[in-house]
């Protein structure tokens, strides 16, 4: 579930609102133990999600660094790279993904 939760400082352009929400909305979920909530519960998972959001808004809004801005594109190359270099990895050593 959390794997979709993805750093959101220090990017350009800066993270958008849908990004934070996706952020809070993974982070919900993976505390709640679901992904979508019982009638009862649905209120309480939404106010949780906003919350979260304003709050996530709000840090990545106010952190300061010195350091360059990233670039999404290249941070999904490397991402990319690191997956391919854990699958040729598993497949030299005879592993298999279920």
């Amino acid at each position: 579930m959390c794997r979709n939760i993805r750093p959101l400082f220090n990017f350009e352009p800066p993270a958008t609102d849908d990004e934070v929400h996706a952020a809070a909305l993974q982070y919900v979920r993976k505390v709640a133990g679901t992904r979508k909530p019982s009638g009862k519960n649905v209120m309480t998972f939404e106010r949780a999600v906003e919350e979260i959001a304003r709050v996530t808004r709000e840090l990545v809004d106010s952190l300061e660094t010195t350091a360059p801005p990233k670039s999404r594109e290249q941070e999904a190359l490397k991402a990319r790279e690191r997956s391919n270099r854990r699958f040729v990895e598993w497949s030299s050593k005879g592993l298999r993904v279920a």
